[in-house]
């Protein structure tokens, strides 16, 4: 199964693509885009939404996981975030992905086993099941890393 794991933003969105085969995960690519806050929220949405349908089609992934968005403090940042989200969902479904949404507790869980998980452990365990050379940059890298995680683990929790 190869999956898309996105950390919705509008300023940085978080990717990943990772294989899961017979409980073997591997990351496959993963990176972050970035929109400037000085163009207008219309084309960065546009922007999102043309780098996840690339990357969906670039890599043939099967499903998409995303996080569900958790504010409590800033309503408007939660609003444009919602709306990067919302595009995202769109070229999923526009390219009839599944898609599997997790909290934040459900991921840091599912990476770490401590639902209060800092940033900086989440990258180092990111880091440490995909065997990589070094915890991914920026935060949101390694946060899409973790929801693609958090889907192959959930996954194969499905299939026993």
């Amino acid at each position: 199964m190869r999956i898309l794991g996105i950390d919705p933003g509008i300023g940085r969105c978080g990717w990943a693509v990772v294989d899961s085969n017979k409980g073997k995960v591997i990351a496959i690519d993963y990176g972050c885009f970035e929109t400037d806050s000085k163009t207008n929220v219309e084309k960065r949405l546009e922007e999102i939404h043309g780098g996840v349908e690339k990357i969906i089609k670039k890599y043939s992934v099967n499903c998409l996981g995303i996080e569900e968005l958790f504010f409590n403090t800033n309503a408007k940042t939660a609003f444009v975030v919602g709306q990067a989200r919302g595009v995202i969902l769109l070229a999923a479904s526009q390219n009839k992905l599944p898609i599997h949404i997790y909290t934040p507790l459900q991921v840091k869980i599912a990476v770490t086993g401590y639902g209060r998980a800092e940033k900086d452990q989440i990258g180092k365990m990111v880091k440490t099941i995909l065997k990589l050379d070094s915890i991914p940059k920026p935060d949101d890298t390694a946060d899409a890393l973790a929801i693609a995680l958090c889907h192959a683990f959930s996954a194969k929790m499905r299939v026993l």
